[in-house]
């Protein structure tokens, strides 16, 4: 662990001010917490932990009984979409459940597809998501038959969020993933795991710009919270694990059920502030987007983005910096506009020179589909796909 040094004075005043938000966040936000679930002896959580086990080492071998408990309990009724975990490793976690109206195979397609950034459907969470060391993510998938062998997966992933909707952080970090997919008793279903990998970059200073729901985020490269008397806080997220549970609800019309299983263990110096109305709050957030995307009337088709991904892919690095910078500008001029930055503050962190091609295609694919969806785009269709 990074060791830092701090003011006793200050650190005591940050305390006090994180244990009141924290406090007044939680008595704000009450989930319905179901009591069967919060015990660290509940089958449920031990399912989930034995399968971020088996993603962080897979010589564990993969659990099928904890498979199948996780994915029975998605597809239970329940009273509440919504519920506490027991702290795991120190971290804080969550339940939360929701449908999508799309087909098990449109789901794959475009939510796990090689061909098709995955961040893409969760743009109000992930600023970037990108696979390296990756066995092979399909461009599509093979479902298997009832009975079958499970198709497994395993990779490496380099994650960037955006910025969160009260402290203003946004964080990158490296994750173990594990994608499942098999037949349970007649349904397609999809494991996805993942698990950081030592702590995250120090936290830094972001903006949304305007509605959530627009997707318009500023990345001002500087450690620290936007939050007001909070700038100079050195936060990092300190571990992450999650379980996703897709399956298909076999009743017509065709739906995708998605059960997340999530743990989060964040702050400063070591100490844990998250609480479970947090993790609850952010796991709502990319929920609403992603169902919103994939129910969308005006969704292209996989192979439509596919197609983009790849005339984005082909570019020279030029082309590709000259719509990046285009990009960084309007984000700061954006920001500028909102009275989030001063008009003399520059961007020189985030220059095309500094930053993963792969990264820069995925941000600029997001201009893309605000563009098809109907959405107000930071720039123009001839300049995210026009050439330069």
């Amino acid at each position: 662990m990074k060791k830092k040094t701090t003011n006793p004075a200050i650190g005591i005043r940050w305390l006090s001010i994180t244990l009141t938000v924290s406090l007044l966040t939680l008595f704000q936000y009450q989930p319905a917490f179901a009591s069967s679930l919060s015990d660290s002896s509940s089958p449920i959580a031990v399912a989930a932990m034995k399968l971020v086990a088996f993603c962080d080492d897979p010589k564990t071998g993969l659990d099928a009984q904890a498979v199948a408990t996780l994915v029975e309990y998605v597809l239970e009724p329940k009273s509440s979409k919504e519920t506490a975990l027991p702290k795991m490793q120190e971290a804080t976690g969550a339940y939360y459940e929701f449908d999508t109206a799309i087909n098990f195979a449109s789901f794959l397609q475009y939510s796990y597809n090689s061909k098709i950034p995955s961040a893409l459907m969760s743009p109000s969470s992930l600023r970037y998501s990108l696979w390296k060391d990756l066995q092979t993510l399909p461009g599509s998938w093979k479902a298997p038959l009832p009975g079958g062998k499970p198709v497994i997966i395993h990779g490496l992933q380099r994650d960037g969020i955006t910025p969160d909707l009260t402290t203003g952080i946004y964080y990158e970090y490296d994750l173990k993933r594990t994608l499942i997919l098999l037949n349970h008793k007649g349904r397609q279903a999809l494991i996805s795991i993942s698990k950081q990998i030592d702590i995250s970059d120090v936290g830094k200073k972001g903006f949304i710009l305007g509605n959530d729901d627009d997707w318009n985020y500023y990345y001002s490269g500087v450690p620290g919270s936007a939050k007001t008397g909070l700038g100079w806080v050195k936060s990092y997220i300190y571990n992450f694990f999650s379980v996703g549970v897709y399956v298909e609800s076999g009743s017509l019309p065709s739906k995708v059920r998605s059960g997340m299983f999530q743990w989060i263990r964040g702050g400063w110096s070591g100490i844990n502030f998250v609480q479970t109305g947090h993790v609850i709050k952010g796991m709502e957030r990319r929920a609403r987007n992603s169902k919103n995307i994939l129910e969308s009337p005006n969704l292209p088709a996989p192979n439509q983005i596919a197609s983009t991904y790849q005339q984005l892919s082909s570019l020279s690095p030029n082309d590709l910096a000259v719509k990046y910078t285009a990009l960084q500008q309007a984000r700061q001029a954006l920001a500028v506009r909102s009275g989030k930055i001063k008009a003399d503050e520059t961007i020189k962190h985030d220059s095309s020179a500094n930053t993963p091609k792969e990264q820069i295609i995925e941000e600029l694919m997001l201009e893309y589909l605000k563009i098809t969806l109907g959405k107000s785009s930071l720039l123009g269709k001839k300049v995210v796909l026009g050439s330069n």
